[in-house]
Order: C-alpha cells, then sequence, then structure tokens
C-alpha cells in the first residue's frame, strides 16, 4: 500500500506546482502563446483558463471528497461513466503522462547541454545529461512521496521568487499598465490560439487527486489543494506574462515574441535588459531546477497511474508492489526504462530533442490530459445526476459548464495539434489518432474482460470502493469534511 498521512495541502501543491514548474512555463508556454496567440492580450488568456478550470474544479472537489484513490482521472471516469470507460481514460493517462516524462528528459538535456556549456564551456550530448536526470528523479522518488515534496518545495520557491523579483523591476520601470487587459488587446491576433496555449500551462493541477492516498485528511486536503494550485498557477503566469508584454510593450509584443521565437530567448534577453547578467544567468541556473521538477513531479504522476491499473489487474498486478516507504517499486523501474528507453531511440536517430523529442511527446501529452479534464468534467455531472444530488451548482452548472469549456480547447487542440505539438511533421500530426487507439483499445479489452475475467473486470469499480473503505473510515468523517471545500 502507498503511504498513508504523508502529505498535508502545501506538500500537494508543491508536487503539483513542481510539474507545473512556473518559470518553464514563462520561458517555453507564455513565450509561444504571446507569439502565435493573442498577444499583447495574453496574460487575459491565462486568467480566464483559470477561471474556466475553477468551474471544473468545484465539481472536482466534490467527486474528490468520494473518491480516495491513487487512480486520479481514472478513478473518476469509472465512477461516473462505468468500468469501459474508466478503461479507457486510464489507458489515455498512462500513456499522456508518460509521453510527458519522455518530454521531459528531452527538455531537461537540452537547456543543461545548452547551459552548462555557455556558463563553464564543458559540454555533453543532451541525452547523457537527460539520462542522468531521469536516473536522480528516479532515485528521490524511491525516498518516499514527502521527500520529492520537500525537494520540489525548494525548487518551487527558489523560481518563483526569481519570477516576482523579475515582475515587480519591470512593471516598476513600465507603470503598471492595464492595456493588456483592454478588449482590443484580448482579441487581437488569434484568442482561441492563445487560450489553448495558455491552458498547457495549467497542465499539472490535476495530478492534486493522484496523491489522495498519501494525504492527510484527504476529504479536506485534495478540494483545498486543488483550487490553491489553480489560483497559485494563474495567478504567477498570468502576472509574469503581464509583465512580459509591459516589457516589449502591449502593440509590439506579438512581434518580439516571435522575433525570439526560434532561439526561445525572450524572457532570458529581457531579464538581461531589467535584472542584469548576474540574475539572468541564476534563472537560467533555476530554469534547470525548474526542469528537474516537473520532471520528478511527472515521474511521480505516470508511476503512479501503473500502479493504479497494476492494482486493478489492468496491467500485470506486479506494478502494484510497493516498497517499505510506500512508494511504488516495479512501476517506478518501468515507468523510468520506459522514458529512457523512447528518448535514447530519438537520440540514436540524431534527432533535434527540441525540434522533435519535445514537441511530439509533450505536445501529445498535453492533448492526452486536456482529454482527461474533459472526459473527468462529464463523469462528475453524469455521477451526481445519477445519485440525484440535489445541489446543482457544485455537481452540475460548474461542472458543466467546465465540460464545455474544456471540450472547445480540445477540439481547438486536436485542430491546431501542429501548434501544440510545435511542429507540422506528418508521424508528429498522426499522433492524436493514438486517443483513437486508446478508445477503440479500451472498449474491446472491457469486453474481454467481462466475458472471460468477469472478477477483473467487476473489481475496476471494486477497487475504488475497497480503497475507499480503507483510507477513509465513516467513522471518523465529520460534517465539516463532507462540507469542505469551497
Amino acid at each position: 500500500m502507498l503511504k498513508a498521512n504523508a502529505l498535508g495541502v502545501a506538500g500537494i501543491v508543491f508536487l503539483v506546482l513542481a510539474a507545473v514548474a512556473p518559470l518553464t512555463g514563462i520561458v517555453v508556454v507564455a513565450s509561444i502563446a504571446i507569439a502565435l496567440g493573442n498577444g499583447g492580450g495574453t496574460p487575459a488568456s491565462f486568467f480566464i483558463v483559470a477561471i474556466v478550470l475553477l468551474l471544473f474544479s468545484v465539481g472536482y472537489a466534490q467527486m474528490s471528497k468520494q473518491l480516495v484513490n491513487a487512480g486520479g482521472f481514472y478513478a473518476f471516469v469509472v465512477k461516473g461513466l462505468g468500468r469501459t470507460g474508466g478503461l479507457v481514460a486510464g489507458f489515455i493517462a498512462t500513456i499522456g503522462y508518460n509521453f510527458f516524462v519522455v518530454g521531459t528528459i528531452g527538455t531537461s538535456g537540452f537547456f543543461m547541454q545548452t547551459v552548462i556549456a555557455d556558463l563553464t564551456g564543458f559540454n555533453l550530448h543532451w541525452y547523457i545529461w537527460g539520462l542522468a536526470s531521469i536516473i536522480v528523479a528516479f532515485i528521490l522518488a524511491r525516498q518516499g512521496i514527502g521527500f520529492s515534496a520537500k525537494v520540489l518545495g525548494v525548487s518551487l520557491v527558489l523560481e518563483t521568487l526569481i519570477l516576482v523579483v523579475f515582475d515587480f523591476s519591470v512593471l516598476f520601470q513600465t507603470g503598471f499598465s492595464f492595456e493588456s487587459f483592454s478588449p482590443s488587446a484580448i482579441f487581437s491576433g488569434s484568442l482561441g490560439i492563445g487560450l489553448l496555449l495558455a491552458a498547457t500551462g495549467f497542465l499539472g493541477f490535476e495530478a492534486t487527486s493522484l496523491f489522495s492516498e498519501e494525504a492527510k485528511n484527504p476529504l479536506r486536503t485534495i478540494p483545498r489543494a486543488t483550487y490553491t494550485a489553480i489560483c497559485l498557477i494563474g495567478a504567477i503566469l498570468g502576472f509574469t506574462t503581464w509583465a512580459v508584454v509591459s516589457a516589449t510593450s502591449v502593440e509590439q509584443a506579438q512581434a518580439v515574441a516571435l522575433k525570439h521565437l526560434p532561439n526561445g530567448d525572450l524572457i532570458f534577453s529581457l531579464s538581461q535588459k531589467y535584472l542584469g547578467t548576474v540574475m539572468t544567468d541564476i534563472m537560467m541556473i533555476l530554469l534547470l531546477v525548474s526542469l528537474f521538477a516537473a520532471m520528478l513531479a511527472f515521474h511521480n504522476s505516470a508511476t503512479r497511474y501503473l500502479y493504479s491499473l497494476g492494482r486493478a489487474h489492468v496491467l500485470p498486478h506486479a506494478l502494484a508492489r510497493t516498497r517499505k516507504n510506500g512508494t511504488p517499486q516495479l512501476a517506478g523501474i518501468v515507468q523510468a526504462l520506459f522514458a529512457a528507453i523512447v528518448a535514447g531511440l530519438f537520440a540514436w536517430a540524431q534527432l533535434d530533442p527540441i525540434g522533435s523529442l519535445v514537441p511530439s511527446m509533450i505536445g501529445f501529452g498535453t492533448l492526452c490530459v486536456l482529454v482527461l479534464q474533459m472526459l473527468a468534467a462529464l463523469a462528475i455531472v453524469v455521477h451526481f445526476r445519477r445519485a440525484h444530488d440535489p445541489r446543482w451548482w457544485s455537481t452540475f452548472v460548474a461542472p458543466g459548464v467546465g465540460f464545455l469549456a474544456l471540450a472547445s480547447i480540445v477540439t481547438m487542440a486536436i485542430a491546431n495539434f501542429s501548434i501544440v505539438a510545435g511542429s507540422d511533421a506528418l508521424v508528429v500530426n498522426l499522433l492524436p489518432l493514438l486517443l483513437l487507439v486508446a478508445l477503440i483499445g479500451g472498449i474491446i479489452f472491457g469486453i474481454y474482460l467481462s466475458k472471460k475475467k468477469p472478477q477483473i473486470y467487476a473489481g475496476l469499480s471494486d477497487d475504488l470502493e475497497n480503497f475507499n473503505k480503507t483510507m477513509v473510515d465513516p467513522q471518523h468523517i465529520s460534517e465539516s469534511d463532507i462540507a469542505g471545500g469551497l
């Protein structure tokens, strides 16, 4: 079993925000959103997406109070859309999060090679740096989820501090102009692409429920951690993007971002201007820390999906083995090996990590998580309507609006996948077909289990109920726990 009572609200928020990696989000996601989205109005895009996700999270929090399970969206969809729907979600989640880890090997390896060579002259191939990173992440993850939270917490504080210093340095010198929040700025360029790219900056917040079995008082902890994570992500990304467009001027923001897009150095060039060489060098070093923190957090998430599906006998049950300290054993090994091997294939083929590996792996991982959020929102609505829950706002209206908004974002993501993935290569643009494979595979496998292995099929939902009873004793649930959340 996973170690219970290992994480509080702060620990889970640290794990989630580290996966989001604010500094990485600004250097990569925000820069692309300004260049290809709605330019000077991009700060508003981040705040709009935050509002949409908060609506979704109202229902998400209510469902979290009924499900204390390490399966995340897999568990949510089983509860709302049935066992077969849960299989589909589980397959999509497992593929998506594992692709994310492969992508983080590329980003970590590339920037470690670039930054370390620039600062010291010592140059190693990107794959060696990336491989070293995933090995260290694997070792740290085996020390326990509480230890990971402490490491990620330090990283989060450092990268947030450098962003705050940058933000106020720029805004004090430029005058705190609110022009970027005007209708003309918000609707400039492509608002749809701006919202889509802004949504990628929030990926990872949904991991709060993955740690519910390891949380202290999960009925309270998970909802609070979810709301806190979304608000902090929106504030950090929105506020810093506001500083960036203020530094470039709202009217010129898109043109300037496009100019720096090929080298990905928009933020560093502005930091050089407003903070100087020393602080810019520190920012570059913290970017490496941020990238590693994201790798560790996504490794933890991917491992827990493998663990959960193994425990349900959907994947080999050996994946459900845990160490004495409660961390997944074989699931962590399999995840790290998969990521290292796939990234190694890119290196062996001499493909550029930033031009090929990162956009294809993280781009598809992004789409997978967006689809999972959409399915989870639908599952929440269906579950509570089936139960005739009287709380219309928190179990129908808010998650329903969230579902419609997420469905729109998913549609835009598929239609503009070349932008999400950062590549127009045919093989990259065919990756969304893996979602269809997961859908068909989940349905076929569900039929097979129901006919040939009915006990395992029934266990897809029994596992959730049994673990809820184990982890949360109804006799110790107070009225405030049930009412907790908003």
